[in-house]
C-alpha cells in the first residue's frame, strides 16, 4: 500500500496556486470578466474529470486537442488582464527600487515647488466647479497616452493648468499629461474602467482615471465638474473628497 506523501514543498505549492487562482479571480472581477474566467474553470474542471478520471479517450481526445490550443485563445481574450497583471508585477516597490538602482535613476522627492501649482489649480477648479483629469507619470512611460493628445511640453503652472480645463478649452474634456514635471500633453484619451464597484455617482472622468490607474502607476487627480470635490486614483484605489493638505501630502509621496 502506498502512501502519499505530503511535504513543506507540496504546502508551498498549493499555497502558491491557491494565491495565483485568487488574484486571478480578483483581477478578473476588476476588469469586468468574472464569467468568462468562471466558464474557463468549468471547462478545465470537465476536461480533468473526462480524460484524467473517467478516461474517455474519444471525448478527452477532442478536449486535448481544444485546450492544446485554448493557451492561445485565453492569451487573446485575457490579453488586457494579462499586461495589467505584468505591469502591477513590474512596479512592485522593491522591484522598481531595484530598476532604479541598476539604471542609475535615484529619483527624488517631489517639492513644493513642483506640486503647489498642480494643488492651487485644483483648489480653484474646484470652487468654480470646473471639471478637470490630471495624470502624473511615474516610472511607467504613458508614450500610448501621449499619442491621443496634444504636445505641450510647458512648464507646470497654474494658470496654464486653469485655462486649459476652462470650459471653453478645446481641450477641457480630456486628461492632461504630466512628465518630468512638465505638461506633455493635454485632451489626452484615457482606458475606461469597467469595474462595477465603482460609485455610480463618480463620472466618466474618475473612471478614466481609474482605468489609467490600474494599467500604470501613475497618480491621477480628478476635479468633479458636478460637486467641485477633489480626488485621486492609484494603484486601483480611489482617495476622496481631499483637502488642500492631504492632495499635496499624496502628490509630494
Amino acid at each position: 500500500m502506498m502512501f502519499f506523501e505530503f511535504g513543506i514543498k507540496d504546502l508551498i505549492d498549493i499555497l502558491l496556486v491557491a494565491f495565483l487562482l485568487y488574484y486571478s479571480y480578483k483581477l478578473m472581477k476588476e476588469s469586468g470578466s468574472l464569467n468568462v474566467f468562471t466558464g474557463i474553470l468549468i471547462f478545465i474542471l470537465i476536461w480533468l474529470l473526462v480524460s484524467q478520471i473517467l478516461e474517455m479517450r474519444l471525448l478527452g481526445s477532442i478536449l486535448d486537442k481544444l485546450v492544446s490550443v485554448g493557451v492561445l485563445a485565453i492569451i487573446i481574450i485575457f490579453q488586457d488582464e494579462i499586461r495589467r497583471f505584468l505591469l502591477t508585477l513590474g512596479t512592485q516597490r522593491k522591484v522598481s527600487v531595484l530598476i532604479r538602482f541598476f539604471t542609475r535613476n535615484k529619483g527624488k522627492k517631489k517639492t513644493n515647488e513642483d506640486i503647489m501649482p498642480i494643488v492651487m489649480a485644483c483648489i480653484s477648479m474646484g470652487k468654480q466647479k470646473t471639471g478637470a483629469l490630471i495624470v502624473m507619470e511615474h516610472n511607467i512611460v504613458l508614450d500610448e497616452v501621449l499619442r491621443t493628445g496634444e504636445r505641450i511640453n510647458a512648464d507646470v503652472s497654474q494658470r496654464l493648468i486653469e485655462n486649459i480645463f476652462f470650459k471653453n478649452s478645446p481641450l477641457h474634456d480630456g486628461a492632461m499629461l504630466i512628465r518630468k514635471n512638465r505638461i506633455a500633453a493635454a485632451g489626452c484619451i484615457l482606458p475606461v474602467s469597467h469595474n462595477l464597484d465603482i460609485p455610480k455617482e463618480l463620472g466618466l472622468r474618475h473612471r478614466a482615471a481609474m482605468g489609467i490607474s490600474q494599467e500604470s502607476d501613475a497618480c491621477s487627480v480628478i476635479v468633479s465638474e458636478e460637486t467641485g470635490h477633489i480626488s485621486v486614483a492609484f494603484r486601483g484605489q480611489f482617495y476622496l473628497n481631499l483637502t488642500a493638505e492631504e492632495l499635496e501630502s499624496m502628490l509630494s509621496k
